[in-house]
């Protein structure tokens, strides 16, 4: 466990200021707002509040790099993409505890998040470098077609709480790559990991302007101004499905590229001839990976009747056996949910389920005392209609259905406006091809619990967003395409 020294100086390494060309600096109307520990419901810090004012400095700071910045040589963001790779790796564990302190999540998922993020930044670098035009005769044979790829302009990126560091570089790293230039709004439950994230590519080389940080307690007063100023071209936002139609209508006025990566929930579905105990390793990942706060969690579980009994008892012991308290201690697994409004949502899905005639097999119940605590809960007869059935819970609740049949269970998993991601667990090679591609959602966990890998396209169809980070794919995001046409030598 890290003592409260070192997490006092990891909190005092942070800048607390926004950051707007290239120059640290308090909010313009001088306000600060509080970053809390989850879980302990103390303040860690008072950090700069930005207003509408400062919004609009850092957009005119980014729109006035972006002529040089798209003008520099793709290897030398390459190379200033691999060192903050390298800074990344090499202070994970002050990174770590950072997180840990003011998200929640136990200090080797925080480590292993700080690691995962480092990745977007040297899979990026690699991509720079690679990125492609054509030349090619008209087929008529009459002229010349030429493409070139060129960056979109400022980037306005705006990041969620539950994976505070990685949803940054997931996006900034493209950005960069590309050529664009960017204003970055952090959740404000989480800002100290970006500004961390902020000063290490400062260091890294980044020129001044190309990042600017704008944390605030009034998101909505921050960006909506930024977004129909004209000077920004493209938003890319992470988080619930109702702001992200909200950023989509205010994009409208001035057309802005969106890419969304919005809401999930997830179907996790076992079928009879699935390996069990492979099975059970795959829902603990998929259901307790950052106390279930993620958007590729697992939110229902469906399992075929004759394994039903078996994979709920051994689901249950395993859940009920994590040790729950602060992400700082040794041995903890699950942390505190992010605030109290988290504690109330879980409480309220899981009264609901059981008012309905849920069975609870473990857990069932916030903890008592200080923090965000709920304990890991599995549940199973979980009626259809239950709310936890059709909304996203983000926190460690499984929820258990029986099917019978494989169209039963497909229609069950497709019964959602959302499409991000699902997860299936068979040895059975041709129901394996049939059930993927019969799931509508953007990603499938095959025989996996974990689906995310920064050298692999992101993203959902439906309700759970547009476009896709990550892989090949992410950095076309930030591109626009330039066709330009040549007569005939």
């Amino acid at each position: 466990m890290a003592g409260q020294d070192r997490q006092t100086a990891v909190v005092d390494a942070v800048e607390k200021q926004l950051l707007i060309g290239g120059k640290w600096r308090s909010a313009t109307e001088g306000k600060t707002f509080d970053v809390t520990d989850p879980a302990t419901e103390k303040t860690l810090c008072s950090i700069a509040d930005a207003s509408t004012a400062d919004g609009l400095a850092a957009l005119e700071a980014a729109h006035a790099a972006q002529p040089s910045w798209a003008a520099t040589a793709p290897r030398e963001r390459g190379e200033i993409l691999r060192r903050a790779y390298q800074l990344l790796v090499d202070r994970a564990d002050d990174l770590a505890l950072l997180m840990t302190l003011e998200m929640g999540k136990p200090l080797a998922e925080a480590r292993g998040e700080v690691l995962y993020a480092a990745e977007f930044f040297r899979w990026f670098a690699e991509e720079a470098v690679r990125i492609d035009g054509g030349y090619a005769t008209a087929p008529s044979g009459t002229g010349r077609f030429l493409v070139l790829r060129q960056p979109v302009g400022p980037c306005l990126l705006i990041t969620p709480w539950n994976f505070p560091m990685a949803m940054g570089t997931r996006k900034m790293g493209p950005a960069i790559a590309a050529g664009c230039t960017m204003v970055i709004k952090p959740a404000e439950q989480t800002p100290l990991s970006m500004l961390a994230l902020a000063g290490i590519l400062e260091e890294a080389g980044l020129p001044d302007g190309v990042l600017n940080v704008v944390t605030t307690s009034d998101p909505g007063a921050v960006c909506e101004p930024i977004l129909r100023d004209g000077r920004a071209r493209k938003v890319s936002f992470t988080g619930s499905t109702p702001v992200g139609k909200i950023l989509l209508q205010q994009s409208a006025d001035k057309v802005l590229r969106t890419s969304m990566e919005l809401g999930g929930n997830a179907p996790f579905l076992v079928f009879d001839d699935a390996d069990i105990d492979a099975a059970i390793e795959g829902a603990m990942v998929a259901k307790t990976r950052n106390i279930g706060q993620a958007c590729t969690a697992a939110n229902r579980f469906y399992v075929q009747r004759g394994v039903a009994e078996e994979f709920a008892r051994k689901l249950a012991e395993r859940m009920g056996a994590l040790k729950v308290g602060p992400g700082v201690e040794d041995g903890v697994a699950i942390g505190p949910l992010i605030d109290t409004d988290a504690i109330e949502k879980v409480g309220t899905l899981v009264s609901d389920a059981v008012s309905r005639g849920a069975k609870v097999l473990t857990g069932g119940a916030a903890n008592e005392g200080a923090g965000h605590f709920y304990q890991p809960t599995v549940l199973t007869e979980v009626a259809p209609e239950s709310r936890m059935a059709s909304e996203e819970i983000f926190g460690p609740i499984a929820p258990i259905s029986v099917f019978d049949t494989e169209d039963e269970a497909i229609a069950a998993a497709n019964d959602t406006e959302f499409g991000l991601v699902s997860y299936l667990f068979t040895q059975d090679l041709n129901r394996s091809l049939r059930v993927t591609e019969r799931l509508d959602t953007g990603m499938v966990g095959l025989n996996t619990g974990l689906v995310s890998n920064p050298a692999a396209p992101f993203g959902g169809v439906k309700q759970s967003g547009l476009g896709r980070e990550g892989g090949r794919v992410g950095i076309e995001e930030f591109l626009e395409t330039k066709y330009v046409a040549i007569a005939e030598p």
